[in-house]
């Protein structure tokens, strides 16, 4: 017997998928393009299986094969907003520089989600009523404002943000308060408000209200 010179691994290639797998992926990729397509054009509202069948140009029982009813539908536009958002606010966290600087880009990215995605942002910002899509959009919440927090925390063991603020709860109002102030954007009354102005005071009033208090001296 020759000896072995090495070790031989054999690797099973990965099967490509079959002809009808690969449509059954485009016709459910296709009804989902309608359904966010309708959701950019007239909101949520306009998300309805009649409209997704005549924009995808597929029968209405195919959308129940490929997706499922209109919460699977709305739910499946939900993960393609999530995936947007998350790629938008990784991209900001990734940034060098100071935690008030990544506090700063992660306000920008979320801002400029919700002017380059309007209709995706306010699908997150007011969920559907479906379960499954509150939960991930709840789980997602909880991502990114654990990221917010973990740079918050960071700021306060450098010592360029306050130590008496919970960086947890912290991460919670700045988010809230930004949904508020990107919401202004679509209020229907005379309060709807370009938000930019008003991110930029945001922005000032964050690092400002973020900076450890100066100990006020005792007169001498």
């Amino acid at each position: 017997m020759e000896p072995r010179s090495g070790i031989i691994s054999s690797v099973t290639a990965k099967p490509e998928p079959s002809r009808r797998t690969r449509k059954r992926t485009a016709t459910r990729e296709a009804i989902i393009d309608a359904a966010e397509a309708l959701l950019e054009s007239g909101g949520v509202d306009a998300v309805t299986l009649p409209a997704v069948s005549a924009r995808a140009d597929v029968a209405l029982q195919t959308i129940y094969n490929r997706v499922g009813g209109r919460d699977s539908v709305l739910l499946a536009v939900a993960e393609r907003a999530l995936d947007a958002n998350r790629v938008y606010m990784d991209a900001a966290y990734a940034q060098p520089g100071t935690p008030e600087e990544r506090m700063l880009a992660a306000a920008a990215a979320y801002a400029q989600f919700a002017a380059e995605r309007p209709h995706q942002f306010r699908l997150l910002a007011s969920p559907p009523d479906v379960p499954e899509a509150l939960n991930r959009i709840a789980d997602l919440t909880d991502e990114q404002n654990g990221k917010l927090a973990a740079v918050i925390r960071e700021a306060i063991a450098k010592g360029t943000a306050r130590a008496d603020i919970d960086p947890g709860q912290t991460a919670t109002l700045l988010w809230a308060a930004m949904d508020g102030i990107l919401g202004l954007a679509w209020r229907p009354d005379r309060q709807r408000t370009d938000p930019t102005d008003l991110l930029a005071l945001f922005s000032t009033l964050l690092i400002d209200g973020l900076r450890p208090q100066k100990t006020a001296q005792a007169p001498s």
